[in-house]
């Protein structure tokens, strides 16, 4: 497939126009200027055509511009835009009422409605320290929880997120997050590294560091999104619901981006079979209208009155994008990314055979990973070869996105069928023939 010539000029021009009033703090890995957007395809300003891959990294859960995501802001849009969180609308109380039904616990679920993930992450560490009077947190080595103080104090992924910027928020410890492919904890015999990690928080956290009735709460992506896409070992969540509950701490799930059904399930903690008691989402649960949500169990969500508030949280444009959001994907999509992300996951462990440049594939549904290595037995980091590939691919019409060191994230829309997934597979094989050839001159 020959290289389509980009950027062209209208995107050339939007470049150059954005880099003179826009921060520069955002992170643009190649000039895609885009158009417009129809499933899981889009066009650029020069009316160049792509395949999408990463859906605003997984946010665009039905597509782009899903129609009937579309009618129901419109028809929203001329009852009223906005009332304030000061006040009540039934869009907002359905939200919740839906984030209830699909809350993964058993007990009733109360949500607080917010703008983003970061925002949802912040509220659920306010309620941790509020609801237990304690200060302290652990979290995990390549986690991302956002870029507001608090998150970003518990984001570990790489050092760039918090230069510039400390003091930050006190009070928090990282442990190393259980990757299978890269351990760096010994293991006792007939343990899994899922325990092993378990164990260091209580040998090594909890009895040196920081005492344990000090500890609000122990926050953590089920599946790691900008660490890598990293599955942890089956033992890991039901050590750790076990350690919470002996010491009385809170379990936050930070389901922001392995939410929303992006597993196959509502939420990828479903998979490891415990209940969280705070859980964070955002990304894909609106089909791209901001929206975010921090849930807890009832007895969990017991701040006063103006405790906690905001503005803009249940806003009605983005709760009735939402609802509908959910309904599709509980009508058809849940079971699409389950299949679909399957067959594409088979489909790489193939296309692995072929490049020994690909270390592993990981991932559940629509959450993949592929991590790329210069050696399978040494692992090291082919970070230079993932960047080509990603620009290889946009050079031929597939958006993608890389995360960790040198990780190609597959998170496309939630609706891709499985012939738009071998067309993207094969320009991806491509992308990656090609940038092997080069890397071995």
């Amino acid at each position: 497939m020959e290289p389509m010539k980009l950027p062209g000029p209208k995107a050339r021009a939007l470049v150059k126009r954005d880099s003179a009033v826009i921060s520069p703090s955002y992170p643009r890995d190649y000039p895609f200027a885009m158009d417009h957007g129809k499933g899981s395809w889009l066009w650029d300003v020069d009316g160049n055509k792509f395949l999408d891959f990463m859906a605003g990294i997984a946010v665009n859960s039905t597509g782009h511009a899903h129609p009937e995501v579309v009618k129901v802001i419109q028809e929203q849009a001329e009852k009223f835009i906005h009332i304030s969180s000061d006040f009540y609308h039934q869009t907002m109380i359905e939200m919740a009422e839906k984030l209830d039904e699909i809350a993964p616990m058993q007990d009733a679920a109360v949500s607080f409605l917010t703008n983003s993930g970061t925002e949802a992450v912040e509220t659920a560490l306010k309620l941790a320290r509020y609801h237990t009077g304690r200060t302290n947190f652990i979290g995990f080595t390549g986690a991302f929880h956002g870029r507001t103080m608090g998150a970003v104090t518990m984001t570990a992924s790489k050092a760039m997120y918090h230069s510039g910027f400390y003091p930050l928020m006190n009070g928090v410890v990282h442990a190393p997050f259980p990757n299978p492919y890269r351990p760096i904890l010994e293991r006792k015999t007939g343990e899994d590294y899922g325990e092993t990690v378990v164990r260091y928080i209580e040998e090594q956290i909890l009895k040196q560091i920081v005492p344990a009735d000090e500890v609000a709460g122990i926050l953590v992506e089920p599946i790691q999104g900008e660490g890598g896409y990293i599955v942890p070992p089956a033992g890991f969540f039901p050590a750790l619901r076990k350690l919470c509950d002996h010491y009385g701490i809170l379990l936050l799930a930070d389901e922001v981006q392995s939410g929303m059904g992006r597993t196959g399930k509502w939420w990828a903690i479903e998979n490891f079979g415990v209940e969280p008691d705070i859980f964070t989402t955002a990304k894909g649960i609106a089909s791209g209208v901001p929206l975010g949500a921090c849930v807890a169990r009832r007895d969990v969500m017991d701040w006063s009155r103006g405790a906690h508030g905001n503005t803009y949280g249940g806003n009605p444009l983005a709760c009735a994008a939402g609802l509908k959001t959910i309904e599709l994907i509980e009508r058809e999509y849940l079971h699409n990314a389950a299949e679909v992300g399957q067959y594409a996951h088979d489909a790489l462990d193939e296309i692995a055979t072929r490049h020994p440049s690909i270390g592993q594939v990981r991932g559940i549904g629509m959450m993949i990973g592929v991590e790329f290595v210069k050696n399978r037995e040494s692992k090291e980091p082919a970070e230079d070869l993932r960047d080509a590939i990603v620009h290889k691919a946009f050079e031929r019409g597939l958006l993608l996105l890389g995360c960790s060191k040198s990780v190609i994230r597959i998170a496309p829309p939630l609706s891709m069928s499985k012939s738009e997934m071998d067309e993207g597979l094969l320009i991806m094989e491509e992308a990656m023939t090609l940038a092997e050839k080069e890397f071995a001159r």
